[in-house]
């Protein structure tokens, strides 16, 4: 078994990385994620892999782009304002069926914001920031030791599917230090007959594009990609489940704010109160089912955020509105007490103090 070692989340999604074949990091520094290039840029020249600080995030999506066009496993990394630049690339890639990592490790906002934690980058990340129909799979770790865990599950789905991952993470979850078993080092064994590697005169020239002229061929490829999809919520959808089984009140919340939650849930139950959690760790695809079948015995859900309310809708969705979900949150970087998810559950319980 690996040895614990203690690492802060950004610096434990860069080693992860490298030890999940990754080779090649391409990204730009913005606070709280730059420890992550600080890491990637010591670490890539010793293991022959390339590091390229870009001259700005568009330029750096665009690397990664032509690397994981010829089949390298390939990541960018940035924060809120920076992965809005890069979101047409990302559509790009995205357009191309092409695998590649990009970390969000999410700073207030709108605009430049602040640079302390939030998760008001859930829309944008969930329902295609960019232009198109398309959709990334989308993790959110809750410690250090699911920043390494989930950046190496990331890489798998990716080249899995053919689909772009993002780790979605908060600030705190950059910034944290904990101790982490860093996953055993390995490589995809995924065959990827598209890449453009050279044909040798063996093979048929390999085209990697986004760019459809005949509209009923852009028609066929988009109604593909959502079969893809389709799989991809079928088989793919994960979370923990905190004390559901006999709840009557289901807090949903993730990163850090699923740990505040589980706090609160734990002191509800002291209380006498049946609280329970769902910790979604993939929002997309978002675990629907066990929401919706939680929706038939349950008064009814809180969502703890740390925006203004982004992932409620998903959590109304998934439950058919057929019973009340209310918000908890703070934002602009600003994180819900324990305290104040646990006045929510009282208030939802009926006013109990």
């Amino acid at each position: 078994m690996s040895e614990k070692v203690l690492m802060k989340g950004n610096e434990a999604i860069a080693e992860a990385a490298v030890r999940a074949g990754c080779m090649h990091y391409f990204g730009y520094p913005i606070t709280p994620q730059t420890e992550l290039a600080a890491y990637m840029a010591k670490r890539m020249p010793k293991i022959g892999g390339t590091f390229l600080q870009a001259e700005s995030e568009i330029a750096a999506i665009n690397m990664v782009y032509g690397v994981s066009a010829s089949g390298k496993r390939v990541m960018t990394s940035s924060s809120s304002p920076g992965v809005s630049l890069k979101q047409e690339g990302i559509s790009y890639i995205a357009g191309a069926d092409l695998p590649a990592l990009i970390v969000n490790v999410q700073r207030g906002g709108p605009g430049l914001g602040g640079i302390q934690p939030s998760q008001s980058d859930y829309f944008q990340a969930t329902k295609g920031g960019g232009h198109g129909d398309y959709h990334l799979i989308v993790l959110t770790p809750a410690s250090v030791q699911e920043m390494a865990d989930l950046t190496s599950l990331a890489f798998d789905l990716s080249d899995k599917y053919r689909v772009p991952a993002m780790l979605l993470a908060d600030g705190t979850m950059g910034q944290m230090m904990e101790p982490v078993i860093l996953p055993e080092p390995h490589e995809s064994h995924i065959d990827k007959p598209w890449a453009v590697t050279g044909t040798q005169m063996k093979r048929r020239h390999n085209i990697v594009n986004s760019l459809y002229l005949d509209p009923a061929e852009l028609e066929k490829t988009n109604i593909e990609r959502f079969e893809r999809y389709k799989l991809i919520e079928e088989n793919e959808a994960r979370y923990e489940s905190f004390m559901t089984e006999d709840a009557e009140i289901v807090v949903v919340a993730f990163g850090i704010a699923a740990r505040v939650s589980k706090n609160a849930v734990a002191a509800a139950r002291k209380e006498g109160i049946k609280a329970g959690l769902i910790r979604p760790i993939t929002v997309w695809p978002f675990p629907k089912k066990p929401i919706s079948e939680l929706a038939e015995k349950v008064k009814g859900f809180i969502s703890v955020e740390l925006s203004m309310g982004q992932m409620i809708e998903d959590i109304k969705l998934a439950e058919n509105c057929i019973r009340p979900v209310e918000l908890c949150f703070r934002a602009g970087g600003m994180i819900p007490s324990p305290e104040q998810v646990l006045d929510s559950i009282r208030k939802m319980q009926g006013g109990k103090k």
